[in-house]
């Protein structure tokens, strides 16, 4: 092909006359180059040394042998098409110039001008012709630069040899095929160029349409991902991770093709295969107790990672040449295997098996040991096996098998995953039984150890019961002291009463120790209570930082003198809502602990701070809402970790026998639960404790009502109002209706709910209704809720000693007189609630 030098002039042949030099003239006159040629000899040297088109007269062809310039016209380049200007008598249309075809066909690139002609037409071809030209050397460069990428494409793929690269065209055939290629998938270039590229591809990514949608993803996207197994020309498999792209469009913009590079991992994939099945079988080995379970794992395991067939694990009777299968693994559409086969009904490699070495065949119908057996081999989905023996002891006990049902290939590090996966599912099956056996052996032993323990915890529930009656015979015998004691000054007071001619003065003094006796029994009876978290609270508001402080000169003398006090305020004017007297009980008693555990010298402190909200104490959630802590902290023994949970227990005592009997940290686990709040403890061994107690915060009390609760304590007359009294017991319904005659009130008394409620249905007007809490039947506090229901702006005034219903459900906004009660307590309570209570009369 000739290579064509690059040039702008054009080149004028005439022969007659003066043609030639008024053409060039016209041309130099209008700024293009032009060189005039006497003969077309030097037409053609002209042309090799470059022209941009070519002006001749039609009588300079006609006589001439034009065989040199068709020669020189049919070996230009393929971007060169060389323009010519033919001036002409005849003009260029055949059917007036026959001459034109001759011409046509010869030039090709021709325009005819006729003369005579305008200078400006000559002028305006040349320069077309002369754009024209230009653009033909705009393609010779586009395309040298094409040429010379494609070189060095080719010169990469020649020499990438670890990566597989392939170019194709449109329809996916290959145009070139790399080293790298040859070597990843074993074709030679010379097998694959002009094939399809789809063949590298496993005949179910074919069958899926892989290769189509791939390249239509690289159209697309500009870039298809290809990680994939892939298809060797010997039939075995190849993992390869790359990517295919669009090669660049040609100089019209049209689809040349694709290029696919890809790196050969198979290697690496296979590795992570058998890094991440061993993983697995790890897990499922740590997981499974029952050996024929474990068996099963380790061949589904080897099964779904090798997209094998089957997989199985089979015990060996070497003698009898069986293997018995209790369970295989299959994929879908394959029968098990499961029960007895005699391994020589399948082939002579049961030979090799005993003397320990693996069995594999590709295709059972070329291997020799199987060729006479193939068929019943391929009936049993086996056509291609994997026999790995396992020996213990020397002797063939067990067979780990891979069967496929078609021909396969296995490679050396499939072989060796099979290998490893069967010495360690020998190895595990193996301390499973010997666990077994273990467990079998120790079984007896651990069931002589559950009766020995069961004895064990039997003595100590009675020990523990036997403590517990000791420690409530000591307080019960500590009470009955007490109450005797009571019972006494009752009883000489009585007496001597009796006596006639006794003087008032001496009366007053009789009569006021049975007074004050029967306070301090009623102080007793509710200290008891509140160790039994049963007891009834009578809340009211009082400021925290005055009652620590009133107190703690009387804990001074409970602690001692070589126990330090003292007491820290973050805030003034503490409000609580809470029953105070169990409120001073319960620092006293977490004062008596705090002194015990620091042996009687120590530093105790009691601080108190407002708080938003409660927290999560021992399990239980927080509360929102304004609390007061209280804490009192010593630097006593600590409690150990193991007893915090026991500690608010009733009659739980880490004291000596004869110290203490449990019920100090119940009675103020009792009080600050049952008044809304709770307690915490924060205890280090050999460090102290702190325990923290968490009360209802609230506005400080107003002065109209400190009036009030400091009111008269004399007794005020009932004043003709009458009073419903709900009273099942004789002698306490008899001597409550006295007191209240006595006072001034008009009484109806009923002995139960049902007939408080006839009454207060009859014509009868009450201005209030007194009732006991503990009746037979509807409790005294049901019958305030109906009462309330019924009359609404009836008051109910409810009394009690005790009753279980008030400690659990709280008072449900009733008033409250604890037993025993005095006449002046009766008439304030009453008084309170009929200033804010009418008379109802139901007709």
């Amino acid at each position: 092909m000739r290579r064509i030098t690059l040039s702008e002039r054009a080149l004028v042949f005439a022969t007659r006359g003066r043609d030639a030099a008024i053409a060039a003239d016209i041309l130099q006159e209008a700024g293009l180059a032009a060189t005039t040629c006497l003969s077309l000899a030097s037409v053609v040297e002209g042309l090799n040394h470059g022209a941009a088109f070519v002006v001749v007269t039609e009588e300079s062809l006609a006589t001439v042998d034009l065989s040199d310039l068709h020669t020189w016209l049919s070996e230009q380049q393929d971007w060169s098409d060389l323009p010519f200007i033919l001036l002409t008598r005849g003009g260029g249309g055949l059917e007036r110039n026959p001459a034109a075809r001759r011409y046509l066909d010869l030039l090709g690139n021709v325009v005819f001008l006729e003369r005579p002609f305008h200078p400006t037409t000559l002028v305006s071809l040349a320069r077309s012709a002369l754009r024209a030209r230009r653009r033909q050397y705009e393609a010779r460069t586009t395309m040298e630069i094409l040429r010379q990428n494609e070189e060095r494409l080719r010169l990469v793929i020649e020499g990438a040899a670890d990566y597989v690269i392939i170019t194709t065209d449109p329809e996916r055939r290959v145009v070139t095929w790399s080293t790298g290629a040859e070597v990843g998938l074993g074709w030679t270039a010379e097998e694959m160029i002009g094939r399809l590229a789809d063949e590298i591809f496993t005949p179910e990514d074919r069958a899926g349409g892989v290769p189509e949608a791939e390249a239509a993803q690289a159209l697309a996207n500009g870039f298809a991902p290809d990680e994939r197994w892939h298809q060797r020309a010997d039939g075995s498999l190849v993992f390869l991770r790359g990517s295919m792209r669009p090669l660049p469009a040609d100089t019209l913009g049209r689809h040349r093709g694709f290029i696919k590079v890809a790196r050969d991992e198979t290697e690496r994939r296979q590795e992570e295969t058998r890094r991440m099945a061993l993983v697995e079988l790890s897990d499922r080995i740590r997981d499974i107790e029952d050996p024929g379970e474990l068996s099963y794992a380790a061949a589904e395991i080897l099964g779904r990672t090798m997209g094998v067939s089957r997989a199985g694990y089979g015990t060996i009777d070497k003698a009898a040449e069986t293997i018995t299968i209790e369970r295989d693994w299959n994929a879908p559409g394959i029968k098990s295997l499961a029960g007895v086969l005699r391994l020589r009904d399948y082939g002579s490699y049961i030979d090799d098996l005993k003397r320990g070495e693996t069995v594999v065949f590709a295709d059972a119908e070329l291997d020799p040991r199987t060729a006479g057996t193939a068929d019943a081999l391929k009936a049993i989905s086996a056509q291609s096996v994997v026999n790995v023996p396992v020996t213990e002891k020397g002797g063939f006990v067990a067979l780990l098998y891979l069967n496929h049902a078609t021909p396969r290939a296995w490679s050396s590090n499939e072989i060796a995953l099979i290998r490893e996966v069967a010495e360690r599912t020998r190895t595990a099956v193996a301390r499973r039984e010997a666990e077994l056996e273990l467990r079998a052996l120790a079984a007896s032993l651990e069931q002589r150890v559950a009766a020995r323990t069961a004895e064990l915890v039997r003595a100590e529930e009675v020990l523990r019961h036997s403590q517990k009656m000791e420690a409530i015979g000591q307080l019960t015998g500590g009470v009955a002291h007490d109450f005797n004691n009571l019972l006494t000054i009752i009883r000489s007071s009585t007496d001597l009463l009796r006596q006639a001619g006794l003087a008032e003065e001496r009366k007053r003094r009789y009569v006021d120790a049975i007074s004050e006796t029967v306070d301090r029994a009623s102080k007793l009876t509710g200290q008891l209570l509140a160790f039994a978290r049963r007891q009834a609270l009578k809340p009211e508001v009082f400021d925290i930082v005055e009652r620590v402080e009133a107190i703690t000169e009387m804990l001074r003398t409970v602690v001692g003198a070589r126990i330090s006090i003292s007491t820290r305020f973050h805030a003034k004017n503490l409000f609580a809502h809470a029953d105070l007297s169990q409120f001073e009980t319960a620092l006293v008693n977490l004062a008596v602990n705090a002194r015990d555990a620091m042996n009687g010298e120590g530093t105790l402190i009691i601080s108190a701070c407002a708080v938003d909200g409660m927290p999560p104490v021992r399990g239980h959630a927080g509360s929102p809402g304004e609390f007061v802590a209280v804490s009192i902290s010593d630097t006593g023994s600590g409690i150990a970790p193991d007893q915090l949970e026991q500690i608010f227990d009733p009659f739980f005592t880490t004291k000596a026998l004869g110290k203490g009997t449990g019920l100090g940290l119940s009675q103020v686990y009792g009080f600050v639960k049952q008044s809304g709040g709770d307690v915490s403890v924060d205890s280090q061994v050999g460090r102290g404790s702190t325990f923290t107690l968490y009360l209802p915060r609230v506005e400080a009390v107003q002065e109209g009502e400190a009036r009030q609760r400091g009111e008269n304590n004399a007794a005020i007359q009932g004043g003709g109002r009458r009073v419903l009294v709900v009273e099942d017991n004789l002698e306490v319904g008899q001597f409550c209706n006295e007191i209240l005659q006595d006072l001034g009130y008009s009484t109806a008394w009923a002995r139960n709910a049902d007939e408080a409620l006839s009454l207060l249905r009859s014509e009868l007007a009450f201005d209030v209704v007194f009732s006991d809490v503990v009746m037979p039947g509807i409790s005294g506090l049901e019958l305030g809720q109906e009462i309330r229901r019924q009359f609404p702006s009836l008051p109910v005034v409810l009394t009690s000693g005790y009753s279980h219903v008030l400690a659990q459900d709280g008072l449900r906004g009733f008033e409250l007189l604890h037993k025993p009660y005095a006449a002046e307590e009766l008439s304030r309570v009453l008084r309170r609630a009929l200033q804010g209570g009418d008379s109802v009369t139901l007709n």
